[in-house]
């Protein structure tokens, strides 16, 4: 398991780190995707958190492991009695203890195993959910610097719109209540223009704090940014990492309770071996016990067969009250991820649609534009007679260019909730890995 989130990574280091050397140099330059969620990767607080949770498992197995292996200690207790000895006059001692046969500690063992597996998985998980919130921000980022060009284009036509009504008001061509629409236009252009810059400031600080790099330092490189795998909801889905991770920790803790449930109903054979040296320089040890020698060892079999310990017990019913929860957790956090899969499905058809819709919304708009340049350079070809339609002015001109500019954000906008989606979906369904081969396979 350990090996299944790493599979991607190696070479990949090495460039991340040559990012990170470089980031204080960097005022605003172009850091490709992939760079980004290497160094959102490396940079995550959940990620550290779930590599120390894995140390932690690691150390736990070895703790397990570790009591069947003989311990050593040295000591020295040197003090002066006066009348019968209160303790042994030990100048110096060894001891040597070790655990030599427990039921309960197999099952400890076993539970240590998995709780590393447990661990292991949810520091992929950690790695996913990272790169899906580094990859959506990054692609936010991109879109949203093209929809400020956009912006800063509609902002220049709903100017002249405003300088030609003005004109057009002064001659007596058009009312006053045309000129003030043409400034409300302009007003509220500016205003989705301010609300699009304080988006993209947002997303910068959100980059730089999911890479550690300078706010402001990261400029999207378009090319960088794979598509989109497809998937479906119908298709088999995978177990993700958060669910199974959830499932072995819970079969981590049925291990656990079933080793202390063992601990008070099976026996626990035990080893010890002691030495020491005596003296009785500061004492009255010899006047007390004739057959004293300074040298002594002991060792022996400790053989533990538990009768009534109502503390293990009720230790052994926490144990198993633990484990059912986690069990209960675990079959939940299954039955959300499938609901988010449904749910994301759902949406999933209806943003497929809202982005064709919006497509072709803009491909009109051009396509309209393009009909007033030509009437505004050839006419209308109705001549002037009676009941011919009016020829069109430099006024219709500027709104179908901000018309033509507000279809393409709509458009953009509508591809962005629907890449959105996709990528939450295939996190849902378990194929994060599939992006993540095509983002580094870019």
């Amino acid at each position: 398991m350990r090996n299944r989130y790493n599979k991607l990574t190696g070479w990949r280091w090495m460039l991340t780190g040559a990012a990170l050397a470089a980031a204080p140099a960097l005022v605003s330059a172009q850091v490709s995707l992939p760079t980004v969620v290497d160094l959102a990767q490396r940079n995550s607080s959940a990620v550290r958190l779930a590599e120390a949770d894995l140390q932690k498992a690691n150390a736990v197995l070895a703790q397990s492991h570790d009591t069947y292996i003989p311990n050593f200690a040295i000591a020295s207790t040197v003090g002066y009695s006066h009348g019968f000895p209160a303790g042994q006059p030990s100048v110096g001692s060894a001891s040597m203890q070790s655990l030599v046969l427990s039921f309960s500690q197999r099952q400890y063992v076993k539970a240590a195993h998995a709780g590393i597996d447990a661990a292991n998985l949810s520091l992929k998980d950690a790695h996913d959910q990272v790169a899906l919130d580094a990859s959506t921000a990054y692609i936010e980022m991109d879109v949203v610097g093209r929809e400020l060009e956009a912006a800063h284009q509609q902002e220049a036509f709903a100017e002249r719109l405003v300088s030609i009504e003005q004109e057009r008001s002064e001659a007596g061509v058009d009312p006053l209540s045309d000129l003030l629409q043409a400034r409300l236009t302009a007003a509220q252009l500016k205003l989705k223009r301010l609300h699009l810059e304080t988006r993209a400031g947002i997303l910068a600080k959100q980059l730089s704090v999911l890479t550690g790099l300078p706010t402001g330092s990261i400029t999207p490189d378009r090319a960088s940014i794979p598509e989109i795998p497809a998937v479906k909801a119908d298709e088999l889905p995978r177990i993700i990492s958060s669910v199974e991770s959830a499932g072995m920790l819970a079969h981590s803790k049925q291990l656990q309770a079933k080793g202390d449930d063992l601990l008070w109903r099976r026996p626990q054979i035990a080893f010890g071996a002691t030495y020491n040296y005596d003296s009785d320089e500061l004492n009255s040890y010899s006047t007390y016990y004739k057959n004293f020698t300074p040298n002594n060892i002991s060792f022996g079999f400790q053989i533990t067969v538990p009768f009534f310990d109502f503390a293990l017990r009720a230790k052994a019913r926490q144990s198993a009250a633990d484990a059912l929860r986690a069990k209960i957790e675990a079959e939940q956090a299954q039955r959300q991820n499938e609901a988010q899969i449904a749910e994301l499905s759902g949406n999933l058809k209806e943003l497929n649609t809202l982005a064709e819709i919006a497509s072709l919304k803009q491909q009109i708009a051009h396509e309209q534009l393009q009909a007033v340049l030509a009437q505004l350079e050839l006419g209308n070809g109705a001549g002037a007679g009676p009941g011919a339609p009016a020829q069109l002015t430099p006024k219709a001109e500027q709104l179908a260019r901000i018309d033509e500019r507000q279809k393409y954000v709509d458009a953009l906008d509508a591809e962005l909730e629907l890449s959105k989606a996709r990528l939450s979906l295939l996190r849902a369904l378990g194929h994060m890995e599939d992006w993540l081969s095509e983002l580094y396979a870019k």
